[in-house]
């Protein structure tokens, strides 16, 4: 079955109970996650330049606007802090795309929270499937999966939303085809999460048109000169889920900046020993990190989310990399930390995989200590929840982060919402 029919025929899929339950989760983690990103003064400007309507979709720090804006705008912030949840299937950042799309609709079309959680369940589903279907030259050759990939789960969970056949169904990722965009040049600058945002705005835009009558090529996936012929895309083989759906190997952040630094930084966690008494230390990670998140000497707050060498100093020295407070400017330019980062070499080992890093510490005694952690080590739905309500409670607050937590696993959809506009902590 090609990639097309696929998502044509998962569109209407039932959902599996515990990936709905992941969903609610990565629900909860999303919306804090866009309420403190709100609160970035950088991303004043861009907010203020889109409020040209009014609607009936919230966007985080207030006001409404039609789906395809709220889409666009809640895309944008929710991926601001670069603290959402991550699936290294196909190296992207599902939520960011998917949910944003489903809520702006969900409102606008007076829609459960309920079918708004299974739609956006399929539309995550949907996005690593399809970053799995193009496959590591995509991401390789500069695409930024989170834009490209999840652009079509946002067009899927959207065309369920809508109710549309199998026929409008397959023009909205027709049209999605043309518009999915997103390249890896923009991290570490704010562009970054506007590839969130894009892609989100497009999946509702691509789903209204195609209810509206417009008409795509047949295939625009896979077809000649479709989305794969032009985007370096792989054609690799994938199955709908059965009793494993891929949502249910999300990462969640429990660090703010990028992933592809939190097996080292969880590797770091256990070392237990003062900077003072390193002499040297060795980092291992896959080398597809090296061209994402190896900036070497970063010079702003953005750029240290982007480092190896940044993070693990900070770590090292005691720089909690779990507050957003601690990635800002003043931390790329510590004497302190610039002075450690300077002595960490930073390689590249295929024997690790891309969730799983290595941290050799010399001591100045002579002793050795080697590090390593994989992000896929097992962790119940339980153990999860705990882990994520303690984010959420430094990002927000521990009352508004308790009224979010309620709100998301209940069954109001307009209770969840309310929450966006937050409060300053």
């Amino acid at each position: 079955m090609g990639i097309t029919e696929l998502l044509v025929k998962f569109a209407g899929a039932d959902v599996a109970e515990e990936a709905a339950a992941m969903m609610r989760l990565s629900l909860f983690d999303w919306a804090a996650c866009g309420i403190a990103g709100a609160r970035e003064q950088e991303f004043a400007g861009f907010r203020r330049a889109q409020m040209t309507e009014e609607g009936p979709a919230h966007i985080f720090g207030g006001d409404g606007a039609g789906a395809a804006t709220a889409a666009l705008v809640n895309g944008t912030l929710s991926h601001a802090l670069d603290y959402d949840d991550t699936h290294f299937a196909h190296i992207g950042h599902p939520s960011v795309a998917v949910l944003p799309a489903v809520m702006a609709l969900a409102e606008t079309l007076d829609i459960s929270l309920t079918d708004a959680v299974d739609a956006a369940t399929i539309g995550v589903e949907a996005s690593v499937l399809t970053g799995i279907w193009l496959g590591r030259s995509h991401y390789q050759i500069g695409y930024h999966q989170t834009a490209t990939a999840g652009a079509f789960g946002a067009t899927l969970a959207a065309a369920r939303l809508l109710g549309l056949d199998k026929q409008q169904t397959r023009h909205a990722l027709g049209l999605c085809s043309s518009m999915a965009s997103g390249i890896k040049a923009q991290f570490g600058t704010m562009a970054k999460p506007l590839n969130a945002g894009l892609a989100a705005r497009t999946g509702v835009e691509a789903a209204l048109w195609a209810q509206a009558g417009m008409t795509a090529a047949q295939d625009g996936l896979a077809g000649p000169l479709g989305f794969t012929e032009t985007h370096h895309g792989e054609g690799v083989d994938v199955k709908l889920p059965r009793k494993e759906w891929q949502i249910s190997t999300i990462s969640h952040k429990f660090h703010a900046c990028c992933h592809g630094l939190h097996a080292m930084l969880e590797a770091l966690s256990g070392a237990n020993v003062e900077a003072e008494r390193i002499a040297g230390i060795k980092i291992r990670t896959h080398p597809r990190w090296m061209s994402v998140c190896n900036i070497a000497q970063p010079k702003t707050g953005l750029e240290v989310k982007f480092s190896y060498a940044h993070t693990a100093a900070m770590t090292l020295l005691g720089h909690a990399t779990g507050s957003i407070a601690n990635f800002n400017d003043e931390t790329a330019r510590d004497a302190g930390i610039c002075a450690l980062r300077d002595r960490i070499e930073v390689s590249e080992d295929d024997a690790l995989t891309e969730t799983q890093s290595q941290v050799t510490l010399t001591l100045v005694s002579g002793e050795v200590r080697r590090l390593r952690h994989d992000l896929m080590a097992p962790m119940t739905l339980e153990e999860r929840s705990v882990k994520l309500r303690t984010k959420v409670d430094a990002l927000l607050g521990e009352p508004a982060s308790e009224t979010l937590w309620q709100a998301v696993i209940g069954s109001d959809l307009d209770a969840v919402t309310a929450c966006f506009e937050g409060v300053p902590v």
